[in-house]
């Protein structure tokens, strides 16, 4: 796994970009730095071996989710693959489908409240014929290969 390792003292964060396994705890051993990240200094310096990530990614290592992130800004291509998007918020476009069903259903109920009565009651006659029982035909046994050999002692 590729990912942040935050060095420096308090309040003045640095990070090593890191190759590590990912069992491993986030400050402990790692394979290889393959450059920093320093973000508070006045433009981000982001430096970094593109040779190294690529030959890492081509071995199975995965990019966590702000490293492709940073690894794109800064130009590495086909990084969008190992980015999540973040669902924090529902999109306002579409509404819930529960939420959705009741509203169009109502205008319709009050304008013409006979119309649906049929639509209600034909699912009604149509679903025993829908769950009609299974009759399974009943399975013959063949007989045991060891019944003639028990007769066999007894003679």
């Amino acid at each position: 796994m590729i990912r942040l390792q935050r060095t420096g003292r308090e309040n003045l964060p640095t990070y090593r970009l890191v190759v590590a396994e990912k069992a491993r705890p986030v400050k402990g051993k790692f394979l290889e730095i393959l450059g920093h990240y320093l973000p508070t200094r006045d433009p981000k310096v982001f430096e970094h071996d593109d040779v190294r990530i690529q030959y890492w990614i081509g071995k199975g290592a995965i990019p966590s989710d702000t490293v492709a992130r940073l690894l794109k800004r800064s130009g590495l291509k086909n990084m969008e693959k190992y980015i999540e998007s973040y669902a924090k918020q529902k999109p306002k476009k579409d509404p819930p489908p529960e939420a959705a069903a009741p509203t169009p259903s109502a205008a319709p109920v009050a304008e013409t409240p006979v119309a649906e009565a049929p639509a209600v009651e034909a699912p009604a006659v149509e679903a025993p014929v829908a769950e009609a029982p299974v009759v399974e035909a009943p399975v013959a046994e063949a007989p045991a290969a060891e019944a003639p050999a028990a007769e066999a002692p007894a003679a």
